[in-house]
């Protein structure tokens, strides 16, 4: 790695072809409290780590309502409002919190649009660029659900619609209802189990948000290996080999500490050699 890495490294990423971001983003999720419940533990630190991306040219921020629930937002407005002109930033809605760590779909409309009006006022926007489904609720038809989202892009407040932990058939039936830009499932290099929504992201040119980028990193000896040729954490090289997987990836590791968020957006200029590319990728596949 020369010189100073910043998510510029990791090139660009045009979402619906109207919004252009760094493609290594910042995931807010774990700037909240153990069991993703209220305040963080410091949140002079976790500021700071917003601070840091926003520094390393971090463009594409992502959150939810239900971080915290609503710290997450609240944490983003008070640190970075006024927002720098290029950043975007994504949250979701369509899941509610009983309490820490525990997570309930609710994909009524209703909900859905206290959801979007709860986050644009907590973000302080007028039109959310990227408004995510956050799950498919098992009691309401998605129909219903992504119909009540597209009303609400009808009405300004929303730009693009974006889906998250969908299966293929889900995704169909969301887009039947309006155009989705994005897919936000869970994919690393351990767990593949979205490999068919990442090809249809592929097929379509659609933005694919892996969530969980590093999680298990260490697991698999090729990652290890890299890892040590680079002179590099395990979970960079995992970030370095998402980067690699598709032009449609955008990945978008978090965390509340500062020094983190530095490693993490170094992944950005780790070129992996094709066979260590390879190596990780078969590796991956035969678990």
């Amino acid at each position: 790695m020369n010189g100073r890495p910043t998510a510029a490294d990791a090139g660009k990423i045009d979402v619906a072809g109207d919004l252009t971001v760094n493609r290594l983003g910042f995931g807010a999720m774990r700037i909240t409290g153990p069991g993703i419940w209220g305040d963080p533990p410091d949140r002079d630190r976790a500021k700071e780590a917003l601070r840091r991306a926003v520094e390393l040219d971090v463009t594409f921020i992502d959150t939810a309502d239900s971080y915290g629930p609503e710290v997450s937002e609240r944490l983003i407005a008070e640190t970075l409002y006024p927002y720098p002109e290029e950043l975007v930033i994504a949250t979701k809605g369509g899941l509610v919190r009983p309490g820490p760590g525990r997570w309930v779909p609710n994909g009524r409309p209703e909900h859905l649009r206290r959801a979007c009006e709860g986050s644009l006022a907590r973000l302080r926007l007028d039109r959310i660029d990227l408004y995510q489904f956050h799950r498919p609720d098992p009691l309401v038809p998605i129909a219903e659900s992504i119909g009540a989202l597209a009303e609400l892009k009808d009405e300004g407040k929303i730009r693009h619609i974006g889906v998250s932990n969908v299966t293929e058939d889900q995704f169909g039936e969301a887009e039947r209802v309006t155009a989705i830009v994005s897919v936000q499932n869970r994919y690393n290099a351990v767990d593949r189990s979205s490999e068919p929504m990442l090809d249809v992201c592929d097929q379509q040119m659609l933005v694919f948000i892996p969530w969980a980028p590093i999680e298990e990193a260490g697991a698999i000896p090729a990652v290890i290996a890299a890892a040590r040729r680079h002179k590099a954490t395990e979970r960079q090289v995992a970030l370095a080999w998402l980067l690699t997987r598709s032009p449609q990836v955008l990945p978008i590791p978090g965390s509340s500490n500062p020094e983190h968020v530095e490693e993490n957006v170094a992944a950005a200029s780790i070129e992996l050699t094709v066979k260590e590319i390879r190596a990780i990728t078969l590796a991956a596949l035969s678990r």
